[in-house]
């Protein structure tokens, strides 16, 4: 099926019927297939060349004859072209140079610059869901790149608030301390790595859309802190506060990233001990905490002598978690027949 135009009835139908005899996998794939026609559409729809505004020249350019360029420039000052479909109401256009030229021309009213950004952006954001969850129809390629950006994530808070400077007097995390960091976070990202190269069809695409995502902002926030250094009270006290009350598997749906101002709750936040051998297991837990909404122990903020820049860049993972764990949810709900009633009714 090369196109979606004409196709969507069809394929929606086809949708539907394996949804009611509840072959959730082969809906799965049929609805996977029409939203890469889709994207395919749009993104022809942004690059390909507009038989409304085109010239003779540019029509010849991509495979017209200079008949059939003039053919098409004197039905349009007529009729403007609505579908690719009425180039075949042309004498002079064949079905050879239709199925030639199809893919490299639209049909479509003159748009300005901000109905076109708006496109892109759609596009943009339908081509994220196709590479990192396959549209919602894949749960072990969301939850593999979930396992990357715990492992990256918690790798930066981990550099963050262990390295801080070399002189006068260092502040560094100690070599055992930094091999059991570098290779857990190894580890979780070797396992989402196995998982997205076995369950993604474009890998490397995944990976680029996720690196494009996690990987900007953070570097410039490093690159910034590393820069300017640091100089505060407290150099010597972690940025991260553990609630210490209890230790225990937590879903934290609306827990936020920094320490509460109510005296009463701040007395349960101790700073992370850093001269403990499993202090490393923190920034995981915290990492966890910000993108899965859960872990095993509430890890925030503090909220005094915090250089901005920290703060930015664990909000920013914050947000990020939080369209993912929407994104993961989503997933489930359509890959698990009846996960949607326990999601959304419970």
């Amino acid at each position: 099926m090369p196109t979606l135009q004409g196709n969507e009835t069809i394929l929606r139908n086809l949708v539907r019927n394996f949804r009611s005899i509840e072959q959730i996998d082969d809906a799965n794939q049929i609805g996977y297939l029409a939203q890469r026609l889709r994207s395919r559409q749009i993104e022809r729809s942004l690059w390909g060349l507009n038989l409304n505004t085109a010239s003779q020249a540019q029509l010849q350019q991509i495979g017209f004859s200079a008949k059939q360029a003039e053919a098409i420039a004197l039905s349009r000052t007529q009729h403007p072209f609505r579908s690719l479909g009425d180039l075949l109401k042309l004498d002079s256009i064949d079905l050879t140079t239709y199925v030639k030229v199809r893919d490299r021309v639209v049909a479509s009213e003159p748009r300005s610059i901000f109905g076109w950004l708006g496109t892109a952006l759609n596009w943009v954001g339908l081509a994220l869901l196709l590479t990192l969850t396959r549209y919602g129809t894949s749960s072990g390629l969301t939850f593999g790149v979930g396992l990357i950006a715990v492992a990256y994530f918690a790798l930066v808070f981990w550099l963050v608030d262990r390295v801080r400077r070399l002189h006068p007097q260092p502040i560094l995390p100690t070599p055992t301390e930094a091999v059991w960091m570098l290779s857990s976070t190894g580890l979780l990202a070797t396992v989402g790595l196995s998982i997205v190269f076995r369950l993604a069809e474009s890998p490397w695409l995944t990976l680029a859309c996720l690196g494009t995502v996690i990987i900007p902002v953070p570097a410039i926030l490093l690159f910034l802190l590393y820069r300017g250094g640091r100089f505060h009270p407290k150099m010597d006290v972690s940025y991260f506060v553990e609630e210490g009350t209890l230790r225990q598997l937590r879903i934290l749906i609306g827990r936020l990233p920094t320490i509460p101002r109510y005296p009463m709750f701040r007395e349960r936040y101790a700073p992370l001990l850093w001269d403990r051998r499993w202090n490393w297991l923190n920034y995981l837990d915290l990492s966890a905490n910000n993108l899965l909404r859960f872990g095993f122990n509430d890890i925030r903020l503090r909220d005094e002598h915090l250089p901005g820049l920290i703060t930015t860049l664990v909000w920013y993972q914050w947000a990020f978690g939080l369209i993912y764990t929407g994104l993961l949810l989503w997933t489930l709900s359509r890959t698990i027949p009846g996960l949607n009633l326990l999601i959304y009714f419970k």
